[in-house]
């Protein structure tokens, strides 16, 4: 029984893993609706995140998106399992 749940309990790990990075957003790439569905991130301010990194460039960092106007640190860090910024550099 006791490796029955083992097994279960690391099938769900396992899956876990793969839901998380199936819902991993990267700020640099991400369209205005993916954007809009993050905690706290609605259409104006998925527009301004956009907008904002058409100025400036890419993201360096997650913590970046402060400089967004409208999102602060609370917000970033409600989103920030699942925020990435890939591999863009500036």
């Amino acid at each position: 029984m006791r490796t029955v749940r083992h097994l279960v309990g690391a099938a769900a790990l396992a899956l876990s893993t793969l839901v998380f990075a199936a819902d991993a957003v990267d700020i640099n790439t991400a369209d205005a609706q993916t954007l809009a569905a993050l905690d706290g991130i609605g259409a104006a301010k998925a527009e301004a995140i956009i907008a904002y990194r058409q100025q400036h460039g890419p993201f360096a960092s997650v913590d970046q998106l402060v400089d967004v106007k409208g999102i602060g640190d609370k917000t970033v860090e409600r989103n920030r399992e699942r925020l990435t910024v890939g591999t863009a550099t500036r």
